[in-house]
């Protein structure tokens, strides 16, 4: 094996493992999801540590918690002063870029952020906002789409839309006034709303086609003898939900599921956070979903565009290839959508597939994962390591070597099908505030377990779901006596977790560890 080899994190947005796996049930093809599958390890039971971007990405770069990296929730932004595993490969000669969304910083912050503190070599970002690189190429390469484009930006509001650009030009308004009265619905696609809709332009226009063409013109600017890292970032399925017209022929609608039943409606034992909402189920859920998993086939085809590109340039045998999502999408499971402290299935479970050198085959692995064990995976990957905590005076009698870094494993053995001793019994996911509120209700936690998912809610609810008999969670089993044992051993779990979020200690602000 390549003692350097070349790391590919293929991500995508809001992608929930619960719609992959009834993608593979026959509602959509998924060819090139379906190849790699078939070269490495599927892992079933990965769990995100807090079901919302930024924090969830922060964890991924640094391999650190919530709290260790101290993104809380959207709105945060990452210290580049603390390790990262790409500046780590960066520094250890490998190229580095990243094409798409990266959103270490809030969008509103700004549309042209400078992620190469963080270990980028080559940077071309867009994201949620959709200003900046991508809108500016559309402006100058496709100026009969640009307004069709400007109907698509839904956060209108970020402020630099109201003095956009070197000219400061008042772009918020013209797109206020494109929305007002822009029709997204066509013959073809009568049932388009501005909530899921094909798209009103080509797809070669589209972000998701202009990531692609990044990334392989990344992998072409990289020398034969140097290995890289890419990590190829896409914004897509998440909302509003928007594919290509021409994928939607490639979904079933008559195989797609219902949504499952808003159960806490009559739950007396329900969360006070979810009691004082609404369910919202509308009457067009099924076309809704369809275009989520059209976004799907879409987002399939690109894969296997940066695959037969790795494989003609006889790169593919030295790559180790990480595709997953960094959250789910509820999708109108239980009432609801999105994603955040509604620690249901569809929103924490992520999918993950791992394929590379040495590794096994058309594995599926159900040991219990979480999004702090792919930066130890990658280190490991590449025979790397974090920088040590650093240490000063004789005070600590530990070596600064000996210091835990993170808190997270690599699966690496894992994808050899191998065991691995004392892997966790439990997952651990948490959430702050949505960027509409600052009500600590909403601050759930969760311990998910082989069989059973405890949360629980700091206003006055918990819920308790037995996975095995009940997957679609709509039992909650609080105060069932047969479950009084569980319940009890489960928050005892939950605190132990909870707890150990701030473990290893954070390096934030640290001078050194041992000084007096």
């Amino acid at each position: 094996m390549n003692p350097k080899p070349n790391i590919l994190l293929f991500m995508v947005d809001q992608l929930s493992a619960r719609w992959l796996e009834s993608a593979w049930t026959g509602i959509c093809p998924t060819p090139h999801i379906d190849a790699l599958r078939a070269r490495g390890t599927t892992f079933s039971r990965v769990i995100t540590s807090n079901p919302v971007c930024c924090p969830t990405r922060a964890t991924l770069a640094t391999g650190l918690s919530t709290r260790g990296h101290g993104l809380l929730e959207n709105g945060y932004a990452l210290d580049p002063a603390l390790p990262t595993f790409m500046r780590t490969l960066q520094e250890n000669g490998w190229r580095t870029g990243v094409q798409g969304k990266v959103h270490f910083y809030p969008h509103f912050a700004g549309f042209y952020p400078d992620y190469r503190p963080f270990g980028f070599d080559e940077i071309h970002i867009t994201e949620d906002g959709r200003g900046g690189e991508w809108l500016d190429w559309v402006e100058a390469n496709h100026p009969e789409h640009y307004d069709s484009v400007l109907a698509t930006i839904w956060p209108s509001r970020i402020p630099e839309y109201a003095a956009y650009g070197p000219d400061k030009i008042d772009l918020r308004t013209r797109i206020e006034a494109i929305r007002k009265d822009f029709d997204f619905a066509t013959p073809e696609f009568p049932d388009n709303t501005g909530h899921a809709y094909t798209l009103p332009f080509p797809e070669e226009v589209s972000q998701t086609n202009w990531i692609t063409g990044h990334a392989l013109d990344f992998l072409d600017a990289t020398p034969d003898d140097q290995p890289f890292f890419s990590q190829v970032s896409y914004v897509q399925p998440h909302s509003p939900f928007h594919p290509p017209g021409e994928y939607m022929q490639y979904v079933d609608p008559n195989r797609i599921p219902e949504p499952a039943s808003a159960e806490w409606v009559d739950d007396t034992h329900a969360p006070h956070e979810l009691k004082r909402r609404t369910p919202n189920i509308p009457d067009n859920w099924r076309y809704e979903r369809h275009c989520y998993f059209a976004d799907i086939v879409h987002l399939d085809r690109q894969l296997g565009i940066v695959m037969d590109h790795l494989k003609k340039t006889g790169r593919l045998a030295d790559t180790y290839i990480l595709f997953l999502s960094d959250h789910g999408e509820l999708l109108y499971d239980h009432g609801f959508t999105a994603k955040e402290e509604k620690h249901y299935d569809a929103c924490i479970r992520v999918p993950l597939i791992v394929a590379g050198p040495d590794l096994g085959q058309g594995l599926v692995c159900d040991e219990l994962v979480q999004l702090e064990d792919i930066c130890p995976t990658i280190l490991d990957m590449t025979a790397q390591q974090l920088p040590p905590m650093p240490k000063m005076g004789p005070y600590l009698p530990i070596s600064a070597e000996d210091i835990p870094v993170l808190p997270g494993r690599s699966v690496l053995p894992l994808c050899r099908g191998e065991s691995i001793d004392g892997w966790r019994d439990a997952a651990y996911c948490e959430s702050y505030n949505r960027i509409d509120s600052a009500h600590p209700g909403q601050w759930a936690r969760t311990v998910r377990t082989d069989r059973f998912r405890y949360t629980f809610y700091p206003e006055d609810g918990d819920q308790l779901f037995d996975l095995e008999k009940d997957p679609d969670e709509q039992h909650n089993l609080v105060a069932d006596p047969e479950y009084a044992s569980i319940r009890e051993e489960l928050r005892d779990k939950l605190m132990t977790l909870i707890v150990m979020q701030d473990y290893p200690k954070t390096r934030r602000n640290l001078f050194a560890l041992g000084v007096h």
